[in-house]
């Protein structure tokens, strides 16, 4: 359990210590309210009395939520507790009735307890017994919530750790899968123009820095992530024929106070080229960058749809794959995602929230 989640139930632990402090205070300040004002010369009689039964509610309470809860009930040995529940109040309801019939004034020598106030001890008793029954349910009830409550707690700490966790493992696997692909390109341009090649690996430079560096947080600005697309898309023009129309547009205002998780996009960028382009059939690249009425981004990619040959296919739906669990990790029904092909030409569309640039 990390430190700010140990904080967390520290900061819980001492809130609850303080309502039960409270709230007996409370109870116990009542009989002072009630009689307060009586100038009974009992009045301290009355006041004890309430005293001792606070006490009996006090030791119910706490006997059962410290002792008989933890050791029955969340062991799953309910009849255990269901009996020692019983006898518990049972007991401390016998010990309250009998110091109360100590301590009542005696009668007079030879006069006989009137028949009438029998019945109302046994009221009493089963009042004070009742009584304490309402203490341990209540006594219960406030555990079992506050251990569901941790356990929630626990549970959602858990799984964030696990998100955390699979989304480092999904961002840690697109820098060999980005890498990977651009060496490639970097390979079969290397033939072509060795001039370029030279350039191309200059420029991939900038790039991996990026990569690696600076989109290390779980976000970044949307002005630094549209300008690794322009530096990749400009990297993977230098390969292409002057009759490859590439075409990107990004009709997003420069000076935007808005951020996104980093390379999200790349993966759908490096298949249109990967599969976008033939060397002797005209082909095609738009990429479009935009925002919605309601300060979504939008990402439309549509190329020439070439599909490559089984033994081209190495590695191919990895990063597809990597982008799709990204995706339902950090915006989980918070997204739109589309891929298909019509007519020899392959689309794909993602729409994102964005959220204000806090100083990622």
């Amino acid at each position: 359990m990390n430190s700010n989640t140990m904080n967390l139930f520290k900061s819980k632990n001492t809130l609850q210590v303080l309502i039960h402090f409270i709230a007996w205070s409370i109870v116990f300040s009542l009989p002072f309210i009630i009689f307060g004002k009586d100038t009974d010369i009992d009045i301290w009689d009355k006041m004890l009395h309430h005293t001792i039964v606070i006490f009996s509610m006090l030791l119910v309470f706490y006997l059962n939520y410290f002792i008989l809860i933890n050791r029955f009930l969340f062991q799953k040995k309910i009849v255990k507790f269901l009996i020692y529940n019983l006898l518990l109040v049972t007991f401390v309801a016998t010990i309250v009735h009998l110091w109360q019939e100590a301590t009542m004034p005696p009668l007079p020598i030879g006069e006989k307890i009137p028949q009438a106030i029998i019945p109302s001890r046994i009221s009493f008793l089963i009042r004070d017994t009742i009584t304490l029954l309402v203490i341990a349910i209540l006594s219960t009830a406030i555990k079992t919530t506050a251990k569901w409550y941790t356990a929630e707690a626990e549970h959602q700490e858990s799984e964030k750790r696990r998100t955390e966790a699979e989304l480092m493992n999904l961002r840690q696997q697109i820098n060999p899968h980005f890498l990977f692909n651009t060496l490639n390109n970097i390979y079969a341009l290397i033939a072509i123009n060795p001039d370029n090649a030279q350039t191309v690996v200059h420029d991939l430079s900038k790039l991996l820095r990026y990569v690696l560096y600076e989109n290390s947080g779980e976000r970044v600005t949307l002005q630094k992530e549209l300008e690794f697309i322009l530096n990749y898309v400009a990297l993977m023009r230098i390969r292409l024929a002057d009759d490859v129309d590439v075409d990107l547009k990004i009709n997003i205002p420069a000076e935007n106070n808005f951020s996104i998780a980093p390379m999200l996009f790349i993966s759908l960028i490096e298949n249109a080229f990967k599969h976008g382009v033939s060397p002797n059939r005209k082909s095609f690249i738009h990429i479009d960058f935009s925002l919605t009425n309601n300060n979504k981004l939008k990402c439309s990619i549509s190329n020439s749809y070439f599909p490559k040959t089984e033994s081209d296919m190495a590695g191919s739906g990895i990063g597809l794959e990597n982008l799709q669990k990204r995706l339902y990790l950090l915006y989980p029904d918070n997204y739109e995602f589309y891929t298909g092909e019509l007519n020899g030409i392959y689309y794909s569309k993602i729409i994102l929230p964005l959220q204000p640039d806090e100083k990622v």
